[in-house]
């Protein structure tokens, strides 16, 4: 029985909307680990200047929910997922290059091309995958009567 359901909730989201699914619980639950429990700061002054991470960790949140909700819309409407998803990671980039660029987080440099890599490259490649890649096979042709 969970093998059909997990085929059914495939066949409904796709590739697409399967990747959404993914990526948009892990941004949820990053999140829920910021705001349960929030790490040091460090490489993040950029942000913490302006509200504490527990306030940060709604961005991921709220960023993982509307990804969520998107893997189950139409191709071409699932878009506003992607732009969606790219917001945290792109700006948890910035927060350490600003860092490493103030001299406060040497690291930094390391972490921002890991989410500039591992997050946002993912997501803008994944934004450009077709539904299905593989062309269909043509039709034969029919047998019709001469005239």
């Amino acid at each position: 029985m969970p093998c059909r359901a997990a085929r059914r909730l495939y066949k409904k989201l796709g590739r697409r909307g399967s990747f959404l699914l993914i990526l948009g619980t892990g941004k949820t639950c990053w999140g829920l680990s910021f705001l349960l429990d929030p790490p040091a700061d460090h490489g993040l002054k950029l942000l913490t200047d302006v509200c504490s991470l527990r306030h940060w960790a709604w961005l991921w949140i709220v960023a993982g929910l509307v990804t969520v909700g998107s893997a189950f819309l139409r191709i071409g409407r699932d878009r506003i997922g992607f732009a969606v998803a790219l917001v945290p990671p792109t700006v948890w980039a910035s927060a350490y290059t600003a860092a490493v660029i103030s001299g406060y987080y040497s690291r930094g440099a390391y972490v921002a091309i890991w989410y500039l890599t591992s997050h946002v490259g993912v997501i803008l490649w994944a934004a450009t995958v077709p539904e299905y890649s593989v062309p269909r096979a043509p039709r034969p042709a029919r047998r019709g009567k001469a005239a």
